[in-house]
């Protein structure tokens, strides 16, 4: 029975610090404030209404509850609009990757590109880069943009891009 005990007591001391090393590998919201910068391509898996993606980006660096408000405008070759304020979270691993989603409501205008059904869209996204030593960042995203079926036609679309997130404390 002592035999017992002090095994399980041995492996209560190897979990627990291990699990304080993986702890340590991984943070929460740990960014600073960035301004984001990205091309990408629109409309990845339709040959109608492909074209090329810009966006500019603020996200904020302090977080409330876990998430960090952003804002943010994305424009396309062929006109398309979309403007929305939304919620992140990131989480860093091992102080140089850091994976971040991201959901926003936002105003969406096809100009001469894709009619996505409304004026109400939604973009939900999944981001994955690495964090430089002066905490600038360069990361690749899949976003999704859907008006959730807030009219009959909600064909959607899909975009891949690639950010360049420059934290302000480098730029004041």
């Amino acid at each position: 029975m002592k035999r017992l005990a002090l095994l399980g007591a041995l492996l209560c001391v190897v979990l627990a610090t291990s699990s304080e090393r993986a702890a340590a590998q991984v943070a929460l919201n740990d960014t600073p404030a960035v301004i984001s910068g990205g091309i990408g391509w629109y409309d990845i898996y339709l040959q109608d209404d492909q074209a090329v993606d810009f966006r500019l980006e603020y996200r904020h660096g302090d977080d409330f509850l876990w998430l960090k408000p952003w804002a943010g405008l994305e424009a396309t070759s062929d006109g398309s609009v979309w403007g929305g304020i939304g919620v992140l979270i990131d989480i860093t691993f091992f102080d140089s990757i850091v994976l971040t989603a991201s959901f926003a409501p936002g105003l969406y205008e096809d100009g001469g590109g894709k009619d996505l059904g409304h004026t109400v869209e939604f973009r939900s996204q999944v981001e994955l880069g690495y964090q430089f030593e002066n905490r600038s960042r360069l990361s690749l995203a899949f976003s999704h943009l859907s008006n959730a079926h807030l009219s009959d036609d909600n064909p959607g679309t899909e975009v891949l891009n690639l950010y360049y997130h420059l934290p302000l404390e480098m730029l004041f």
